[in-house]
């Protein structure tokens, strides 16, 4: 597409570049010697270097040597949970929720949250990742702090039925207090914890408040095998059985992992007349020693988007959407026995376009083409470890890393240049955090904030 000769210069030009492109199809290609014309925060075309040569441009960047891909999503993370990286280690996930993580939470404050959310945002801009989907305590902490930092978020306010009705009001009131804020870059939703920790009532309440007010439903379901079997054992029906008939699968849900999906769900979930998705978060499985991974190529033949996630970094100990991707591609082939499945270019659609369907922003983000968002990260394949490249694709996937992501941009603004950070100062952020660690870390108190219990 030839850019426009509008009178304004325009905002930004990206040139001299490869460009990840889908057509059609959806199919994965690449543009060579290829650049990017955003105006007003929206990619207006992508064309040749040759034709932007003349065109004038508020800001351009030359970036031979490198790769424009949309920018990575977190499809489920708890940014704020930087905080306790490290502190819950090598423990099975009964001990690591009612030993360490939910004592832990209960002497949060705001002020850790939204410390730890900056922490959290300056490394994942670093790693280019320019959207994630988050579901925690406190969030007007990091609503604040997604305004701050120029990143696109849909957040969404944690609560569990112990703490009776509020605590889905307390929900709702976020979600319809920040929804669209930030210059539209915030989305929410509805944020039950479970289907272990929110009762029936709860969460048909939930599907009830999430269709009169337009709000899609992000909750953690099937997590793994256990809480399936757990389910059939006490109750007779799955978690994602528990959905259907409390009517969220009718809403437009984002179910975080769904290891424990088995094949009796799977029609279920086929049938739902909501817009469903699954976010997968394949290193925290292995370390959990989880049996099981999400099963993507069942989700996939019927119809459900897997978006890649991390989860928090107090189990996956970082918020590496790149090393979610590599790990997706590699599980798969394990878990199906394919060395066929999952490829490199089905790994790069599940980083961008089923991502961004998957936080429900599939019209908006996750690819690179006239009259989408300019969310876009420049990845640089000149080092030892990119060379030589034969097949882009594998190259992208298996070894480049995110430390290879040069410049991150979300809405047309340029969040990191050059490895450099432009919104977040870390070292003060680090700084304070520290300084309020050792209050966040005592357990002397026995409280906790839920029991796991399944």
């Amino acid at each position: 597409m030839t850019p426009s000769a509008a009178d304004s210069p325009a905002e930004l030009i990206i040139s001299a570049c490869t460009v990840l492109v889908h057509d059609d199809q959806e199919r994965i290609g690449f543009a060579e010697d290829a650049a990017i014309v955003v105006r007003n925060g929206v990619v207006e075309a992508v064309t040749t270097t040759a034709e932007v040569a003349d065109l004038p441009a508020a800001e351009r960047i030359d970036a031979p040597g490198q790769v424009a891909l949309p920018g990575l999503i977190n499809c489920h993370t708890h940014a704020p949970m930087v905080a306790l990286r490290g502190l819950a280690e090598d423990l099975p996930t009964e001990e690591w929720f009612n030993d360490v993580v939910w004592p832990l939470e209960s002497n949060l404050t705001a002020r850790d949250v939204e410390l730890g959310a900056r922490l959290a945002c300056a490394e994942m801009i670093r790693a280019g990742v320019t959207c994630f989907a988050d579901h925690y305590f406190a969030m007007d902490a990091v609503a604040r702090v997604v305004a701050d930092s120029g990143m696109r978020a849909l957040l969404g306010e944690t609560f569990f039925s112990s703490q009776g009705p509020e605590g889905r009001e307390r929900s709702l009131e976020f979600a319809l207090r920040h929804r669209g804020t930030a210059d539209g870059r915030i989305t929410t939703a509805l944020a039950p914890h479970a289907p272990y920790t929110v009762d029936d009532t709860d969460l048909a309440a939930t599907a009830e408040l999430a269709g009169t007010h337009g709000l899609p439903v992000h909750l953690h379901a099937a997590e793994n095998r256990d809480q399936t079997e757990t389910g059939l054992a006490r109750h007779g029906v799955t978690p994602i059985e528990v959905l259907e008939r409390t009517g969220v699968l009718a809403t437009d849900v984002l179910l975080a992992h769904g290891t424990g999906i088995i094949d009796r769900d799977l029609p279920v979930l086929q049938r739902a007349a909501g817009r469903t998705a699954v976010a997968s978060a394949p290193r925290g499985y292995l370390k959990f020693a989880w049996p099981d991974t999400t099963p993507v190529r069942a989700l996939r033949d019927i119809g459900v988007d897997v978006g890649l996630a991390t989860d928090g970094a107090a189990s996956n100990n970082n918020l590496d959407v790149w090393e979610a991707m590599a790990l997706t591609s590699l599980v798969q082939k394990s878990a199906e026995g394919d060395p066929r499945w999952l490829t490199s270019r089905q790994a790069l659609h599940h980083a961008t376009l089923q991502s961004a369907r998957a936080v429900g922003l599939g019209d908006r983000v996750g690819s690179i083409a006239p009259g989408r968002k300019a969310d876009i990260v420049l990845v640089d394949l000149t080092g030892p470890h990119t060379r030589p490249v034969h097949d882009l694709a594998a190259t992208l996937v298996h070894s480049a890393r995110s430390a290879d992501v040069r410049t991150t941009i979300v809405d047309g603004r340029i969040l990191m240049r050059d490895r450099e950070l432009l919104t977040i100062d870390v070292p003060e952020v680090v700084r304070e955090l520290e300084e309020r660690l050792p209050a966040l870390v005592d357990r002397s108190h026995g409280r906790r904030v839920q029991r796991y219990d399944t």
